[in-house]
């Protein structure tokens, strides 16, 4: 077996240093060393310096005829404002499984975005002992993915832009005399892009000089209606001034002015589509029927209108393939995409768990973690990436702390920036177990796909045997197959072994088939309503403007996708302070959504800001270099 090879003992300290100070007491193995772990040769990954590797997409055919390992899932139970662990945890399992049970196993998570990294929330890289490494390059550029992402979706902006100006200063004969000129010889052509709106448009002439004028009418002229453009630039930055702009002042622009605004990168549909693509020619798919907005006869404009779908896969045909890195004590992860949680899918890659899985094969493990608590990145891991990647998964682990089911439980509020409340710090059971009604509907919901849950309690110096004792009679109680009490932060993959052990025997006991929480020919309102039961609401309540979406969804033929919904990461409900497990509640939908490349329906619960704002003191105070060694310092 591989990881035997590469186990790097940890050297493990008390108190636990800084995640910099840790990643950087580490010498990382050079990414062959993982490689050769996992039985990938060179022709299948190309080198990224020393430490990284991009794992090529032809490897699936390789191993094609290969069996599949065990399939596990991390979600959470609803988190406080500072996390509980999930990608620590994910890791620290990881750890275990390989270092210490001698199991083929590969981690797969999420590129972090750098706005967080630079604003309040740090890294995303896992903690302590328990870490990605290099830790630095993990949260910064990594291999340019993110890069990728944000110059395809700003070519994407601006040629929309550019054709309704183009399209309001031509005649039709003019604007399709340019978008299909003359050769040398005098002859003119369809590019290859343009026969898909050929297509779509039902004219099945191969030759522009065939068209009629009403043809070249309905060919050339999108006509998108301003008022109805989706598409926003972005940028990998927390920058709360772009949220809204005007473009178009300059006088060239010739007076078409108009309201938009940036999102963060990682929230571009091109990174849901990223994350949630099976091949390269399925991704030039999906690139191409991103809808950008409505033309003003009601049609869906597509990015495949504007002739831009082959230019976007260009732009993206590196960024489909995962990067290979590694854990603290050398067993493999395999980083790729990093949909925004809220109003995408919140899941590493299809691409990244097919390649791990066939590489483990029969007996080996591959974690990946989901975005926010289980009613968020469980339940879309479940319905949204399982459908489209049509893998299974054996486990699910829910992370609890003690930290946060005091909170559910009655506690203060929790607050980044600010010290932890007395009640956090000293022993109070009676508050841990009025908490665990938030523990126990996740576990409910979890089970109800067919899984097994394992409850990991990630430990904190300051909780008290009493106190996760509670915690694990309440998770045994809900019908946790088993709850574990784990220290990997502290004592990296050691911390985790007993977790490790029940994960591979949930996974060992599966006697159920994948269930999912609606069938896929429901209407929208029928998936949006099971979706609202499983939140504990008793009914789901529209307004005018989602009334009016569904309607315009369902009649463009798109109220087949799944149900992404965009909500509070801090609440079953739509309310961020309802803590525990509130039942009763309306949801409000105020608006609803599509990324239709990526494949899904997205209903708004509240307001989702799309673009972050940096705090009064961001993380980038603490960030510099050493010049002396080169080495980054202060990244948390």
């Amino acid at each position: 077996m591989s990881s035997s090879k590469t186990v790097r003992k940890l050297e493990v300290v008390s108190p636990v240093p800084a995640d910099i100070d840790i990643a950087n007491s580490v010498e990382p193995l050079h990414i062959s060393e993982i490689a050769k772990d996992l039985n990938l040769t060179p022709n299948y990954y190309d080198l990224y310096g020393k430490y990284k590797a991009k794992v090529l997409l032809s490897v699936l055919d390789e191993l094609q005829g290969s069996k599949d390992g065990y399939y596990v899932v991390v979600g959470g139970i609803t988190p406080t404002p500072l996390g509980e662990g999930k990608s620590t945890t994910t890791v620290g399992l990881c750890q275990a499984l390989g270092a210490f049970l001698d199991k083929k196993v590969v981690t797969c998570l999420r590129q972090p975005s750098q706005g967080p990294t630079f604003g309040i929330k740090g890294g995303a890289a896992g903690g302590g002992y328990s870490q990605v490494i290099p830790m630095d390059e993990f949260n910064l550029h990594l291999t340019g993915d993110i890069h990728a992402i944000t110059a395809a979706n700003n070519l994407l902006a601006a040629a929309i832009d550019t054709r309704i100006f183009h399209e309001s200063t031509q005649s039709d004969k003019a604007l399709f005399n340019r978008l299909c000129p003359p050769n040398k010889e005098g002859k003119r052509s369809f590019s290859d892009v343009m026969f898909r709106r050929l297509k779509k448009l039902g004219i099945s002439k191969t030759n522009p000089d065939d068209l009629t004028p009403e043809e070249v009418n309905k060919f050339a002229r999108l006509d998108i209606d301003p008022e109805s453009i989706t598409w926003r630039r972005v940028m990998d930055i927390n920058d709360r001034f772009l949220r809204k702009i005007t473009i178009g002042q300059g006088p060239e622009e010739k007076g078409m002015v108009r309201e938009t605004g940036f999102d963060i990168s990682v929230a571009s549909e091109i990174m849901a589509v990223l994350a949630l693509t099976t091949s390269l020619s399925d991704m030039r798919e999906r690139l191409g029927k991103m809808v950008v907005g409505i033309s003003k006869r009601g049609d869906p404009v597509t990015a495949d209108d504007l002739g831009l779908g082959g230019a976007l896969t260009v732009l993206m045909k590196d960024a489909i393939h995962p990067t290979l890195m590694q854990t603290l004590e050398g067993t493999p992860v395999l980083v790729h995409a990093g949909p925004f949680a809220n109003i995408a899918h919140g899941n590493s890659s299809i691409v990244a768990d097919k390649i791990a899985l066939k590489l483990v094969g029969p007996g080996g493990f591959v974690v990946t973690e989901a975005g926010f608590g289980a009613d968020i990145g469980t339940e879309k891991f479940m319905n949204i990436k399982c459908r489209y990647s049509g893998l299974t998964p054996q486990c699910a682990i829910v992370v609890a702390t003690i930290r946060a089911l005091k909170m559910h439980g009655g506690g203060p509020a929790v607050v980044a920036g600010k010290p932890l409340d007395h009640a956090y710090l000293s022993e109070n059971v009676d508050l841990v177990e009025a908490g665990c009604v938030n523990m126990a509907r996740h576990i409910s919901n979890t089970k109800a796909y067919g899984v097994n849950v394992v409850v990991a309690i990630n430990k904190f110096s300051t909780d008290t045997e009493a106190e996760l004792n509670a915690v694990k009679n309440a998770a045994l109680a809900a019908g946790a197959f088993d709850a574990v009490i784990c220290t990997h932060h502290a004592h990296g993959g050691k911390g985790a072994v007993d977790l490790a052990i029940a994960v591979q025997k949930a996974c060992e006991n599966v006697s159920q088939p994948l269930k999912f929480l609606y069938p896929l020919e429901h209407g929208i309102k029928e998936k949006i309503e099971a979706i609202a039961k499983s939140y504990g609401a008793s009914g789901v309540e529209y307004s005018e403007q989602a009334e009016k979406q569904i309607e315009m969804y369902s009649k463009q033929g798109f109220s087949q996708l799944p149900i992404c919904m965009a909500k509070t990461q801090y609440s079953f409900s739509d309310n961020a302070a309802a803590k525990g497990a509130p039942s009763g509640f309306i949801l409000p939908i105020r608006d609803v959504r599509a990324s239709i490349g990526a494949g899904f329906i997205y209903p708004l619960v509240g307001t989702m800001s799309t673009m972050p704002g940096l705090p009064t003191r961001p993380c980038f105070y603490d960030i510099d270099l050493d010049t002396a060694t080169g080495k980054v310092i202060g990244l948390s």
